[in-house]
């Protein structure tokens, strides 16, 4: 600077350092031209101060970014040892055990919970078997019950023949049931089960109310009821006192009667030997007889056994006959 405080030189050689001046406009005043001269370059770079702080700027944006993905890493880090922690060590199956799945949770807290349940059909079954056996309880909820797998599970109950499973928005649950009735008692190995008519056990026999229904004994003879039932007809009058039917090696029948009387059947056409002891109980007065069993099993011919005082009575009755002689 001079004495008066001037620059000792011109703004133009000043800028002129930095950057060279653009060209006038076309029809612009000369003074207009001038100050165009003396403007930076269209793409000239922003003052050192604005382009430092924008650079400071974008320092702190990539620190602070950096910083939030290290900062997530180590969350999900730290979150996936405590996640594995707990399933080692048993609590995250507690929790679920006790509270239901998270999508199970997250459906009852919106008013999706299986808060209704209607079922129709049963007969035998209690309806808390009937939910025990189905998976179903309160911590259920309607948009993640599976009815396909519910319907499974109830029909897999032997005394269930049929099930049905609907939903009802937001939280009732249809269930229908369709029992299988009970058809005869089968007794295996000391143990009485009622059976449905095509031989399937249903449940175990302790109600009074069943004692009537025909009894099969034996190995494979619950899947033969229908035979069995066939010979009980056969026999006619004497049916009432058929008490049970037991088979023997799986290929014919005996018949215990009321009266203690064992009836040894053959395998082949059984029906007819029915048919005759009908015949002799009725005619010949058999079922009166002091008799352990009688025989069937050879085509034509009857074999009867008489119980021991029976026996002895008979053989002192001959004797007697003997010594006195002819008459």
């Amino acid at each position: 600077m001079d004495g008066g405080r001037r620059l000792l030189r011109s703004l133009k050689e000043a800028f002129g350092a930095l950057a060279p001046a653009r060209p006038a406009l076309a029809g612009a005043s000369e003074g207009y031209a001038g100050f165009e001269a003396r403007q930076p370059a269209a793409a000239t770079r922003l003052p050192p101060r604005r382009r430092s702080i924008e650079t400071r700027s974008s320092r702190l944006i990539r620190f602070a970014r950096a910083h939030f993905v290290a900062e997530v890493l180590s969350l999900l880090f730290v979150g996936g040892f405590g996640l594995a922690g707990a399933v080692q060590g048993g609590q995250y199956a507690r929790f679920i055990a006790e509270n239901g799945s998270l999508p199970d949770q997250v459906a009852r807290a919106l008013g999706f919970g299986v808060e209704a349940i209607t079922i129709t059909g049963s007969r035998e079954l209690y309806e808390a078997k009937i939910l025990r056996e189905a998976g179903i309880s309160q911590h259920n909820s309607l948009p993640f019950l599976d009815v396909d797998d519910v319907r499974a599970r109830l029909t897999a109950i032997p005394l269930v023949q049929e099930a049905s499973v609907r939903k009802l928005f937001p939280n009732r649950l249809i269930i229908q049931i369709v029992e299988r009735a009970p058809f005869a008692i089968w007794q295996k190995d000391g143990a009485l089960e009622l059976v449905a008519s095509d031989g399937a056990p249903i449940m175990d026999m302790h109600d009074a109310r069943f004692a009537d229904l025909p009894l099969v004994v034996g190995e494979g003879a619950n899947k033969r009821i229908g035979e069995f039932l066939k010979i009980v007809e056969a026999a006619g009058d004497l049916r009432g006192r058929v008490r049970a039917g037991v088979l023997v090696g799986q290929r014919r029948w005996n018949l215990k009667l009321s009266t203690g009387l064992e009836v040894k059947l053959p395998e082949q056409s059984p029906e007819i030997a029915a048919a005759q002891l009908g015949r002799l109980a009725r005619e010949a007065r058999l079922l009166e007889k002091d008799l352990l069993y009688v025989d069937f099993r050879v085509p034509g011919r009857m074999y009867a056994r008489l119980s021991e005082d029976a026996a002895a009575a008979r053989a002192e009755t001959l004797a007697k006959n003997k010594k006195r002689g002819p008459a």
